[in-house]
């Protein structure tokens, strides 16, 4: 294993680039919200598929590396239940996975956003994706681009963390240097890969303020 490098205020001179991830580290989880939203709807095996780890198993893993569809992710839902439930409910189960994407932490991507060139990268689905777009980023009348100046989502590139592939793909499509860009993740897989390919990292802890690394106050 590669050692997570966490970035030094030194290192942050050197720094052009800005790859953040987005759960844990811009919007908050509730993996035991969803867990018992699921269990309600009666998909009683959810705790197998939605890890406390940070690739999903399953179902969650397809749909986020979008090898399927949404409907073939809910069709797939409903096999594991003898219920009979809507689509609805299936998107509002997998919804309540998100928490609060706190408004001081889209101020700082503004900010951040007039000096860095400043990246998303995230694990995620088109599920997630349009609501955290209709019901997070659209604060004060925003929309993704006016935080990131490029988005790369898993189920749209069909490749996920921690795997090098993903990483290697940013890098050739924003034509960046990894020892310019600093990467903001909560995984130490994630980390680890990135380090491993030059990158400088940073983990966060859950919810924490990470604006310390510019400083500047939330």
């Amino acid at each position: 294993m590669h050692k997570v490098f966490f970035v030094s205020l030194q290192s942050m001179e050197k720094i052009k680039n800005l790859l953040v991830d987005m759960g844990g580290v811009l919007i908050n989880l509730n993996r035991p919200r969803c867990i018992a939203s699921f269990e309600e709807i009666g998909v009683s095996s959810i705790r197998e598929l939605i890890t406390t780890t940070y690739l999903q198993e399953g179902l969650f893993l397809k749909i986020e590396e979008g090898s399927i569809t949404p409907e073939e992710f809910r069709d797939g839902i409903r096999k594991l239940t003898s219920q009979t439930i809507t689509d609805q409910q299936i998107e509002d189960a997998w919804i309540a996975m998100l928490a609060d994407m706190p408004a001081a932490k889209l101020e700082l991507l503004l900010t951040l956003r007039e000096k860095y060139n400043v990246m998303l990268l995230s694990n995620t689905n088109s599920i997630h994706w349009d609501f955290i777009c209709r019901e997070r980023f659209s604060y004060k009348g925003h929309v993704p681009d006016d935080y990131f100046h490029q988005c790369y989502l898993s189920y749209q590139l069909g490749l996920v963390k921690p795997f090098p592939e993903i990483f290697k793909y940013v890098i050739q499509d924003a034509g960046i240097r990894p020892e310019e860009t600093l990467l903001i993740d909560d995984a130490r897989p994630n980390c680890e890969t990135a380090a491993s390919l030059g990158f400088k990292t940073y983990m966060p802890e859950a919810g924490e303020d990470w604006s310390h690394l510019f400083n500047i106050s939330l």
